[in-house]
């Protein structure tokens, strides 16, 4: 498993969710769920992403990532219609546990609305939350 860190290029969600918005493309998004998600899930062993061309809304769930431990929703950080999903997770998802930011994103949005950013974390303000 990877070591605890929350990087400071990402958005947060309070339900452990990140959003990655590069400068070049701001109306789309690489979601995943946070290190502490993952580790609290433990050995996470398969993820159900939705087809692309779902819409999700942000705060609802959009997919489920089933661990040793549990089966547990993904929620949604921001709203917008599935681009892309990470299709290598579906026959290994050891990446989720391994690598959250990188190898282990989960899906890429096309972004609805650009000013629900505003509601999410950064990553002081998500590490505060935790109450670690």
């Amino acid at each position: 498993m990877a070591d605890a860190n929350y990087p400071g290029d990402l958005l947060y969600h309070a339900e452990h969710d990140w959003a990655r918005i590069e400068a070049d493309a701001p109306d789309e998004a690489t979601l995943g769920i946070t290190w502490y998600a993952q580790d609290a899930l433990g050995e996470v062993v398969f993820f159900q992403p939705p087809p692309v061309g779902t819409a999700v809304r942000k705060g609802e769930p959009y997919a489920e990532v089933e661990s040793v431990k549990a089966v547990s929703d993904v929620i949604a950080p921001l709203s917008g219609e599935i681009v892309a999903v990470n299709e290598a997770l579906g026959d290994d998802p050891q990446p989720i546990n391994a690598d959250p930011y990188g190898e282990g994103w989960l899906v890429r949005v096309r972004v609805a609305d650009t000013s629900e950013t505003e509601a999410l974390m950064d990553a002081d303000a998500y590490v505060a939350s935790l109450g670690t």
